[in-house]
């Protein structure tokens, strides 16, 4: 007899998430986020009053302290989210030298993108891989520049470490760390350009972005004048000097303080559950329940294909069951869909399809604001949604 909805192989879980928010962005607000918990004094202030200047220094501070950033590295809000930062990096400091553009997912192929196709710079090399891969990290030469994601958001691959970045490298490194800054350990060291944006691992709001810059990053802006025209969001420098204001809360163009208050009300909390060391902390308990979980399934893995390279925020799941693998490609790529379709309709989980251009699959997002509870409570949830699907192509419906 076919199986139904109410004759499957998985009972349908008795304990639900507390959150059904999965989202890998915008993502998940802190635990126990509210409004009303944001102060609202600067509302209606402009962002260059004392009191405006005052907060934006504030989030500037925090997250250089959370982040344990050196010293001599400087920290600056910026326009357009995570994109913009990395935007402003590449058509500021791109074409001093020969650039090695990495890419095994769709962020870093937009990068690799604008720069043959936009900047359209002469020596530029692409090291690509497919999906749940990572290109030969071995063959990366820091004598030029260097462009990639630490996690790769779409795929759910992350370089493992920094062991493969040179000290003594002649070119910078030019990080877009958007999904693993507050979830992963960085090598200061070895990144001279790093981004992200307060949406991923904070759970913050769009809108802006964040560059963190080393000495040898602000050498080159001093240093360096590229030969194309420069919009005026992506300026650093004026007069071959760098604008430092924009790294002590003079931003380039008008910020919303709403978004800062929040950005600032989840950095409290950090603080709060241990700063740095209690992200990561709440990132890797994540993990483990997926790991755990994935060890004992019969129809899903990771898409990551070497474990040490699994994201343990944006966490991609690839559906390997033989009786799914004879399905037509159409239906295949069906099949997560409808299982995130299933989760959303009993508000269980939201937002859980792969992305677009991924593989199909499922995407769990496993960041910092998430409880890993939630994602323990989730899992028996997929292999109930899995087998209700299975049951339903199996009856033709």
């Amino acid at each position: 007899m076919a199986q139904t909805a109410e004759n499957t192989a998985f009972a349908k879980p008795d304990s639900r998430p507390t959150s059904p928010n999965f989202s890998s962005g915008p993502c998940k607000k802190r635990p126990g986020w509210s409004a009303s918990a944001l102060e609202t004094e600067i509302l209606g202030r402009s962002h260059r009053s004392k009191l405006g200047k005052q907060r934006l220094e504030e989030v500037i501070d925090r997250s250089r302290e959370m982040l344990k950033l050196p010293d001599e590295y400087l920290l600056g809000v910026v326009p357009a989210s995570d994109t913009g930062a990395v935007e402003m990096a590449l058509w500021s400091m791109l074409g001093a030298r020969g650039v090695d553009m990495l890419a095994w997912e769709s962020f870093g192929s937009t990068w690799v993108s604008d720069v043959i196709k936009q900047l359209k710079l002469d020596d530029v090399r692409t090291l690509e891989a497919d999906y749940g891969k990572l290109p030969d990290l071995a063959s990366v030469d820091f004598d030029r520049d260097v462009v990639f994601t630490w996690n790769g958001t779409t795929a759910g691959v992350r370089v493992p470490n920094g062991d493969w970045i040179a000290y003594d490298r002649k070119g910078l490194t030019i990080c877009d760390a958007t999904s693993a800054i507050f979830a992963m350990e960085l090598p200061w060291d070895k990144l001279d350009v790093v981004t992200y944006s307060w949406q991923k691992v904070l759970g913050g709001e769009g809108g802006h972005g964040i560059i963190i810059l080393s000495p040898r990053a602000v050498a080159r802006l001093e240093s360096y004048s590229p030969a194309w025209p420069m919009p005026k969001i992506f300026r650093m420098t004026k007069g071959g000097k760098l604008i430092d204001g924009i790294f002590r809360g003079e931003t380039i163009n008008t910020p919303s303080m709403l978004v800062v208050e929040d950005a600032i009300d989840t950095l409290k909390w950090a603080d709060s559950i241990g700063g740095l060391e209690g992200l990561l902390n709440r990132t890797r308990e994540s993990r483990a329940h997926l790991d755990a979980w994935l060890a004992t399934s019969d129809w899903a893995a990771d898409l990551a294909e070497d474990p040490a390279t699994a994201s343990n925020t944006s966490m991609c799941i690839k559906i390997i069951d033989p009786w799914a693998l004879g399905l037509s490609e159409d239906q295949q790529a069906a099949l997560p869909k409808k299982i995130s379709q299933i989760l959303e309709a009993e508000n269980v989980a939201l937002d859980i399809n792969g992305y677009r251009d991924a593989p199909a699959g499922l995407r769990i997002w496993g960041g910092a604001t998430v409880e890993p509870s939630d994602i323990k409570a989730l899992l028996p949830w997929l292999d109930w949604a899995y087998s209700v699907v299975k049951a339903e192509f199996a009856a033709g419906e």
